[in-house]
């Protein structure tokens, strides 16, 4: 048997996919579990991607008129019950607040107050829609004040019983859009347009290729008339959904009381919105993309798109190399990438350098340049393209560096993107038959970790049939694709007729 080339993480993808995503969040140094069980540490580097994706969605939003603004943490619990469908759905996973005051308990430490116990509980936000929209109902007299299009960038807490950094966790950063609109065609014109949005985001930023589709009723976002998303395939075959637009109708404005006076002088309700992404899409990006010896960042959304790595072995190289290095860094740093200059890093730590280089890979840096005294010498570097893999670096001048820099990023964040996309058009299938549905999703040795299944679009009937199932198969559907066509065909599950193909497949 051929001996299997050494790699920075252990295990492969290969070998236990859901460790190996665990493995890469700690060798990238991006996050790690905090002392609240559940809850997160994200730390710099994962912090400055995050950042990145923030300020790219942000100047979106404003450019399509959006404002920030910031609302209360906490929720009264009244608020959550006033739209039914609401608060069922998310009366799970709620962390209520009781009591204002602690004081010394009789056994030693501390217990909440009695006398400090809230009249009515508080519960911390699982997501605004409540909250923002009794503030809504301030704000909106007339028809003049309409449209109010606001995004909040925040923290929420859904009480999860299994969590995985990033993808899954007790508390999470996020935005939440909320808007108001005079009429229905405007909220609803206002849903699909941050749909596109989040769709050109994850392609275009991301570089991860992703399926606009509406969700079915089981799926729908708790209160809403109608729930669309960005689903995104893994390497894993998994499926991610990766943001969801919200059109509310006027459930919220009824519960919440959002009125108006249109321009025929009558009072009535509001059409409103939310929307959202989050840290997540840290989460997506780690495993559309990384590889066997760690993460890589596609370069639109790179802390940094290149690291300078000085070697020398004595102060007077030190010196020498050093100052090479500075003035590689600006020259690269006056280049332009993507509307932005350059980002350059020098790591000139006093460690090790193929300790150095490998920590670099780990972390997803695009580019990777070595210089030491010999290259000094030539005027060149070494250079280590990451999406290329951990092996093929090659010597370049330190012209052709500059000069070429901005295209090697360019080429790849696309080379990115086809990878991601070719892997789900190699994964995806048209299944027209149950026990092919059941092959598909099931692993032929359950017992070990085995990467399996991918998308399928089938025709389908949506009910307790189908959910049965799906739920036996451990599969959900997805989404119904926004550009499927009207197909004539019989549901997979109970042989009804069906006019549409949903997309199905394991998911996060």
């Amino acid at each position: 048997m051929a001996k299997r080339s050494k790699t920075a993480i252990t295990p492969t993808r290969q070998d236990n996919y859901p460790e190996w995503y665990q493995q890469v969040v700690r060798a990238a140094d991006l996050a790690e579990n905090s002392d609240v069980r559940g809850c997160m540490v994200i730390k710099p580097w994962g912090y400055a991607i995050w950042e990145n994706i923030q300020r790219s969605l942000d100047q979106k939003f404003k450019e399509t008129g959006h404002e920030n603004a910031y609302f209360p943490l906490l929720i009264p619990m009244s608020f959550l019950e006033k739209e039914a469908e609401h608060v069922e759905g998310f009366a799970k996973e709620c962390a209520v607040v009781t009591h204002h005051r602690l004081e010394p308990a009789p056994g030693g430490g501390l217990c909440p107050a009695p006398s400090a116990k809230l009249d009515e509980p508080l519960v911390v936000r699982p997501t605004s829609e409540t909250i923002i929209g009794s503030t809504f109902a301030r704000w909106v007299q007339s028809y003049r004040d309409l449209p109010i299009l606001v995004n909040q960038w925040a923290n929420v807490v859904r009480w999860e019983l299994r969590t995985r950094l990033f993808l899954r966790t007790t508390e999470f950063l996020w935005q939440e859009g909320h808007t108001v609109h005079a009429t229905e065609e405007e909220a609803r014109d206002e849903t699909m347009r941050i749909l596109d949005l989040y769709a050109e985001f994850a392609e275009n930023q991301m570089a991860m290729p992703v399926i606009k589709g509406e969700k079915t009723a089981g799926e729908r976002f708790p209160g809403a008339v109608a729930t669309y998303a960005i689903e995104a395939m893994m390497q894993d075959r998994k499926a991610l959904q990766a943001g969801t637009s919200h059109f509310l109708g006027q459930n919220f404005a009824r519960a919440q009381q959002i009125k108006f006076q249109n321009q025929q002088g009558d009072e009535v309700y509001a059409w409103t919105t939310s929307w959202g992404v989050s840290t997540r899409l840290i989460g997506g990006l780690i495993m559309s993309h990384s590889d066997d010896d760690g993460l890589i960042v596609p370069p639109r959304l790179a802390p940094a798109h290149v690291v300078l790595l000085p070697i020398y072995h004595d102060e007077d190289e030190r010196s020498s190399v050093g100052s090479y290095c500075q003035k590689l860094q600006r020259r690269l740093a006056a280049e332009n990438y993507a509307g932005e200059s350059i980002r350059v890093r020098i790591d000139d730590r006093d460690i090790r350098g193929g300790e150095k280089r490998w920590q670099w890979i780990k972390k997803g840096v695009p580019l990777i340049i070595e210089v030491g005294p010999r290259d000094v010498a030539q005027d060149g570097i070494f250079l280590t393209q990451r999406q290329h893999g951990s092996g093929k670096g090659k010597s370049l001048p330190q012209n052709a560096l500059v000069q070429d820099a901005s295209k090697m990023l360019a080429d790849m964040q696309q080379a990115l993107y086809d990878r991601a996309l070719l892997a789900r058009k190699e994964a995806t299938v048209r299944i027209d038959d149950l026990a092919e549905f059941e092959r598909f999703f099931t692993p032929k040795n359950p017992d070990e970790p085995e990467i399996h299944g991918g998308l399928a679009y089938c025709h389908f009937h949506d009910g307790p049939v189908m959910e049965e199932k799906l739920k036996e198969l451990k599969v959900t559907i997805r989404c119904v694709p926004l550009d499927a066509e009207e197909e004539p065909g019989k549901c997979i599950f109970t042989g009804k007729p069906s006019s549409r193909r949903g997309l199905f497949a394991k998911a996060y």
